[in-house]
Formats: C-alpha cells, sequence, structure tokens
C-alpha cells in the first residue's frame, strides 16, 4: 500500500501554492501599515504553558492537544493554537521592558488538534494571527477587529457578519457564575457529560457548548453583560464607539465566550453564512491576565487568529478566483548541443535580470519544446539554433500578439527589444 498523508493533513500542491502566498502577502501588507512585526515561534512548546495559558477545562487541553514525552522525559506540546506561544515568547524575551504596546502577528503558523476533521478545520491546519500586548483601551480591540475585516474585504469576502460581547473581568464575573451556575443547576441532568463537568469548573463554558441540548437549555440563561461591573461596561461601551467611529458594524452576541479560558472581556467572531453551521473565520479577543498567568508582569493582551484553510475555503465558496501568475517570462527553444549550452546561459542571465525563464532539461525536440513553452504559458519564446548562434541574433516571439521581435543574442537586449514592443502596441 502506498504510504499517504496522515489523517486530517493534506499536501498543499504546487499548482495551489500560488492561492497562499497571494493571500499571505495581502497579510504582510496589511500588517505593515498597522506597524505589526512578525514573530515565529516553535511548533512544539512544553505542556505547561497550554495547562496554564488555554486552560484545563478546555475541550483543546482535554481532548486535542498532541501530548508526548521527549527522550528526556519532557512533556512536550504540539502547539494546538497561536497565542500561549507568543506571550510565552514576550516574557521569556523581556519584551515588557521595551516601550509599549509590542504589536506582533504570525503567518502561516502550523497548529495541531486532535478533532474529527471537517470543512476547513483539519488536524494540522495554519493560523494568521494578531497579538498586541500593553495597551489596555478598546482602541486595540478595535483595531485588531479592523485589521481581520480588511483581509477579507482586501480579498473580496462577503456576506460576513461581526458578533461582539464582553465577558467582563475576574472582579465582575464571579456573580455572573452564580447566577449562572444557579440557573443551570435546575437543568443540570439535561446537559451533555462534558458540560455537567464544566459545570463545578467553568460553568461559562457551558454557554460555547455545540451539543443541540445545552443550546436549547442555555437560550434563556442569564446574560452576562447585565452583570459587568463599571470598568468592563466602560470598555465594552468605549469598544462600540471605536467601531462605529470606523463605521464597522457589528451584532452584540451575549453568548460568545469563545473556547479559551484566557480571555476577558471582549470577545468576538466573524462569522460567514457560506460555510455551513460553523460558520465563525476568525476569533479573538482581550487576555489581560495572560502574561501574568505564564509568570511575567501584569500585561494587557488582545489578539486574534483565523485559519489560513478556513479563510480559502470561503473566498472560493463565494466564487473568488486568485488569478494564478504567469510561471513562465520566456522559454528558450534549442536545437543542437552548442545552443542548448549558449540557451542555458541565456536563461541564467535572464534569471540574473529578475525575469522567470525556462529552457529544455529533458532533451526534448524542437517541436516537443514549443509545446511544452505552449503549456508552461510562456510570455515569449527565443528558438536558439546554427543560424542564430552563429548571427548572435534571434526572432523574440510574443505568443499573445503572435509577432516576431528581432533582437540581439544578448539578455539585456532581448528585454528591451521585448520592452518597446509592448510600450508600441
Amino acid at each position: 500500500m502506498a504510504l499517504q498523508a496522515p489523517k486530517g493533513t493534506r499536501d498543499i500542491l504546487p499548482e495551489e501554492s500560488y492561492k497562499w502566498q497571494h493571500v499571505e502577502a495581502l497579510i504582510r501588507g496589511i500588517c505593515y501599515k498597522y506597524g505589526l512585526s512578525e514573530a515565529r515561534t516553535p511548533a512544539f512548546e512544553h505542556t505547561e504553558l497550554f495547562l496554564r495559558g488555554v486552560g484545563d477545562t478546555t475541550d483543546i487541553v482535554q481532548k486535542e492537544m498532541y501530548t508526548f514525552l521527549d527522550k528526556g522525559g519532557r512533556s512536550i506540546t504540539l502547539k494546538p493554537e497561536g497565542t500561549a506561544g507568543i506571550v510565552r515568547m514576550y516574557v521569556e524575551h523581556k519584551l515588557f521592558a521595551q516601550p509599549q504596546p509590542i504589536k506582533v502577528y504570525y503567518l502561516t503558523c502550523p497548529v495541531f488538534r486532535y478533532e474529527k476533521p471537517q470543512a476547513g478545520r483539519l488536524r494540522e491546519h495554519h493560523q494568521f494571527g494578531v497579538e498586541i500586548f500593553g495597551a489596555p483601551r478598546a482602541d486595540a480591540d478595535a483595531e485588531c477587529i479592523a485589521i481581520a475585516l480588511e483581509l477579507f474585504n482586501s480579498i473580496g469576502v462577503k456576506d460576513l457578519s461581526l458578533n461582539i460581547n464582553s465577558i467582563g473581568c475576574p472582579k465582575c464575573r464571579p456573580a455572573y457564575h452564580a447566577a449562572l451556575k444557579e440557573y443551570l443547576g435546575s437543568s443540570i441532568n439535561a446537559l451533555c457529560t462534558a458540560c455537567r463537568e464544566r459545570f463545578e469548573k467553568n460553568p461559562l463554558r457551558v454557554l460555547d457548548c455545540k451539543e443541540d441540548a445545552c443550546k436549547r437549555i442555555v437560550k434563556s440563561a442569564p446574560v452576562i453583560l447585565d452583570f459587568l461591573c463599571s470598568e468592563c461596561a466602560a470598555h465594552f461601551q468605549d469598544l462600540k464607539d471605536c467601531l462605529n467611529a470606523m463605521d464597522i458594524s457589528y451584532e452584540i452576541n451575549p453568548f460568545i465566550v469563545r473556547g479559551l479560558d484566557y480571555y476577558t472581556r471582549t470577545v468576538f467572531e466573524i462569522i460567514s453564512t457560506h460555510i455551513g453551521s460553523q460558520g465563525t473565520v476568525c476569533g479573538g479577543g482581550r487576555y489581560d491576565g495572560l502574561v501574568e498567568e505564564i509568570g511575567g508582569p501584569s500585561v494587557p493582551g488582545v489578539g486574534f487568529g483565523l485559519g489560513m484553510e478556513r479563510l480559502l475555503m470561503v473566498a472560493q465558496s463565494q466564487g473568488l478566483e486568485i488569478v494564478q501568475p504567469d510561471k513562465c517570462d520566456f522559454y528558450i527553444a534549442c536545437t543542437g548541443e552548442a545552443s542548448r549550452l549558449r540557451g542555458f546561459r541565456l536563461a541564467h542571465e535572464l534569471r540574473q535580470l529578475g525575469k522567470r525563464a525556462e529552457c529544455d532539461q529533458l532533451g526534448r525536440s524542437l517541436k516537443a519544446q514549443l509545446k511544452y513553452a505552449d503549456k508552461l504559458g510562456a510570455i515569449y519564446v527565443i528558438a536558439i539554433g546554427e543560424d542564430e548562434l552563429r548571427e548572435s541574433r534571434v526572432k523574440l516571439r510574443n505568443m499573445a500578439a503572435g509577432i516576431e521581435i528581432p533582437a540581439l543574442l544578448q539578455a539585456d537586449k532581448i528585454l528591451q527589444a521585448g520592452f518597446n514592443t509592448s510600450n508600441n502596441k
């Protein structure tokens, strides 16, 4: 039996990688405008980081992490999300001692979760994320949301809705927990097994359950927005004011809590109507206690993450086409050994001048070379034979226009001839 990629993983083939590169270029451009610098962290971390940072009541920690002992007997986990590793980096390298805020992004970050593969969510997928440290005001929350929405807009994705909520802080959340437990207590036997466990450790997580029975029960649960302290209420109002100032539409959804324990105050989701019931394409929020939880000082943080596979799937579901770039500017077709070496040299010279040049590497006939050049979509074809070598001249054939342009057998002269012809059209 031939070896195959493990379940829940997929290969990104050469004929589709240009789509990723296009989106990555958009991301880098947007992050540049917002003053974000790229950060890269290891694909695996000490397991304790995720136990402390993500939370031991989450599905990620309880069910989905790839955890193993290395040869030194240390518990290691392939990272199941991007934020905890970035926070560890921030603390370890004392970035809190630098002028704040620290604004970073990570791109095509591999993330590993052992769960049932579904559309756009694989056991290994890749994330783009933004993290802002040291900015306590809601301006930073709104800026994160604006970055994510600008990416979707730049690709052309439509029919998105922004849902926002506040889940309070350690000061006001206990009162809500008490009210929620009192409400859920009368229906505890009807909750799923996981939610009965969450009921004691973290009742807020019950609101995030995807089981139909639990969703029906929490539909009439107390709303956390009614329990916010004055500081959290003011922060949430400031978030709305900032979004209004940018003309960003939003809906308040009091049942958004996100699936990670580190969130405080702002949580948000961007939802698409084009990919079925699991329509969240981006999620994030504020985590003001996470830096301290991981061993650093008390520093506020906010950020988001989105799956690259899911982003591309949404774009495809809306019929958005990312144009494939030309594979070849110049194809050099040669006959004879002397011509082959001169063509090989010419290809090298053209590449040094920044052009995409190809020549035969299989010993094809001239007819077969021209046929291959057509499959590559070559913009220009240059044929070199004995006559061209003797006269040091070639004919540059513009394949789209169907015209031949005489030029000297020199890379710079060939480029000049092609440029002049393009300008004279």
